[in-house]
């Protein structure tokens, strides 16, 4: 119990320093206290009690105002793919299964390029037309691979991702069109497919936090009934679990967390596939933990990540979801040689 304690509190003390790493970290360079003392005067406590005076305004809007929105999101985006990783992981019973298995960032990715081509200027929730036609556009797809999925009242997996994924097949082609026919909107589309964080803002963070931690709690009560699908569904089923409702719920909560997340940052990939699988060998395959932790490991990637993407280039920058899948693919082909070389040694 205290080992796994001990788990817990490295990765949050581990995220705080990610944090004050990436707010300290960037072009203009500021000093940690600085960074530090701007930080903790934003919290009501403790704000009367700081001294700010000797720090320059523009400095404090530099970590303020431009830099903690861009964290926190990267955070927040992070840490739900990766929960919704291990969630579909679990009630896929599939190893490879990734937040975007069910269309959502293509469906995102639709949306995006038809906002842009459009070009109308509307604002709701802190999200621009990209992000309000992207949030749309990939729950839209998620509704339509879940009715075609299904047989009856029955969720069969197999056809979700198989249908999912002609889904992706289907909306990557469309894009392609769409670019064909409008070539101006090309290089636009691209980067915003890539993955960024540069239009953070508070308003956005508010918006993600809605979803990310009221869903990522959701699926986290149904933490026990992971861990008994992942002996089966006969097996789950003889303990009173409606594995069929079980599914439907976390889908919709997952759903929704990667519609939010993928609406303000593009597609960014690997964060969903490694991280659950890296947590699992600390933490072990229980979701009341991996859950969690996954979300943890998912925050702080993503914002190594992207400071790494604002910075390695700096003043421009990489898209970040260049760097996850420049950091993420071969981490994963290392945990599938370790996979193959225990297999291996059983044998």
């Amino acid at each position: 119990m205290k080992k796994k304690l001990d788990i817990i509190i490295g990765m949050v003390l581990l995220l705080l320093c990610s944090i004050l790493f990436a707010a300290v970290t960037g072009s203009s360079t500021l000093s940690m206290m600085d960074s530090i003392k701007i930080i903790l005067s934003r919290i009501p406590v403790l704000g009367p009690y700081i001294d700010l005076s000797n720090i320059r305004s523009t400095y404090i809007q530099i970590v303020w105002d431009i830099r903690m929105p861009r964290i926190l999101m990267a955070g927040l985006v992070g840490g739900g793919l990766s929960v919704v990783g291990a969630a579909f992981q679990g009630i896929f019973k599939n190893p490879l299964a990734d937040p975007h298995i069910l269309g959502v960032s293509s469906g995102a990715a639709l949306g995006a390029t038809v906002a842009m081509m459009t070009g109308v200027g509307l604002n709701l929730f802190g999200l621009g037309m990209v992000g309000i036609f992207a949030f749309a556009t990939s729950l839209l797809t998620v509704v339509c691979v879940y009715r075609i999925a299904c047989i009856g009242n029955r969720l069969s997996t197999v056809n979700m991702i198989l249908t999912g994924t002609a889904f992706s097949m289907m909306l990557s082609a469309l894009i392609s069109l769409l670019l064909s026919l409008h070539h101006e909107n090309i290089e636009k589309v691209y980067l915003w497919i890539l993955g960024s964080f540069s239009a953070a803002s508070w308003n956005k963070v508010v918006f993600l936090c809605l979803f990310v931690l009221m869903g990522t709690v959701c699926i986290l009560f149904f933490s026990k009934d992971l861990d008994a699908i992942a002996t089966g569904y006969e097996m789950a089923e003889s303990l009173g679990i409606d594995t069929v409702l079980v599914r439907k719920l976390i889908i919709v909560f997952a759903s929704l967390i990667v519609a939010a997340c993928v609406s303000v940052s593009g597609i960014i990939g690997f964060v969903g596939l490694v991280i659950p699988h890296s947590i699992r060998l600390i933490s072990g395959p229980q979701n009341r933990r991996l859950i969690p932790l996954s979300g943890l490991g998912g925050a702080i990637f993503v914002i190594f990540s992207d400071t790494l993407a604002r910075n390695l280039v700096a003043p421009s920058e990489i898209p970040v979801g260049v760097i996850t899948a420049l950091l993420g693919s071969p981490y994963f082909i290392i945990l599938l040689q370790r996979s193959k070389r225990k297999l291996g040694s059983g044998s």
